[in-house]
């Protein structure tokens, strides 16, 4: 099921014909998981990649529900329909409804080109759009992925934190930083939602 569609990309829910493609982005030693929180320890395993994948499969076989506002999605080009990326939403305080965004693009070949921005954009739009209880949402990223930092910037996140020395990768020190942007900021930058800013001139 599609939840947000842009010119070149849409978001949708994971399908049985996706699992291919997801697990060859899945397995060790892709670029995108240079960046992807790299300072967190990662036990990923060709069984481990297995067992998710048979997971996922029974999932969309059993049609189980899905949450009424989407936790993930699958990034797919508008196109082709094939897998891109993914994003995600994480809470990082329920209890004040604090959220946290993610996005990842698998293929290197495609960063630079604008995908990225599309993703985020209409994912920030769609958890506004159908969770009114969120006033705020949030990016975390650290200092050395300077692509997630130019798009959140881009995006009209502002940065609200800097741990400064908080993350270790390959034994260099990074920043860690926190990106926010209220309703009410996203709204006025976006008024008519976030889809139809990309098709004005």
């Amino acid at each position: 099921m599609r939840i947000a569609s842009g010119p070149r990309l849409c978001l949708r829910d994971m399908a049985l014909h996706d699992l291919d493609a997801w697990r060859h982005w899945m397995q060790p030693g892709r670029r995108w998981r240079e960046l992807d929180g790299p300072y967190y320890q990662q036990d990923v395993t060709a069984p481990s990649i297995d067992d998710a994948i048979e997971k996922h499969r029974a999932r969309i076989t059993a049609d189980e529900p899905l949450p009424p506002v989407r936790e993930r999605a699958l990034i797919a080009d508008a196109g082709d329909d094939s897998a891109l990326g993914h994003v995600s939403r994480y809470w990082i305080s329920r209890e004040t409804n604090w959220a946290a965004l993610g996005v990842v693009l698998y293929d290197d070949e495609r960063w630079g080109q604008g995908l990225g921005f599309e993703a985020l954009g209409l994912w920030t739009d769609y958890q506004f759009e159908h969770e009114p209880s969120f006033v705020r949402l949030g990016l975390r990223t650290w200092s050395g992925n300077t692509g997630m930092m130019r798009l959140a910037t881009k995006l009209g996140f502002q940065q609200e934190a800097c741990f400064r020395k908080a993350r270790i990768v390959e034994g260099a020190y990074y920043d860690s930083l926190g990106y926010g942007v209220l309703r009410e900021e996203w709204t006025a930058r976006f008024p008519n939602g976030f889809a139809a800013s990309l098709s004005s001139p």
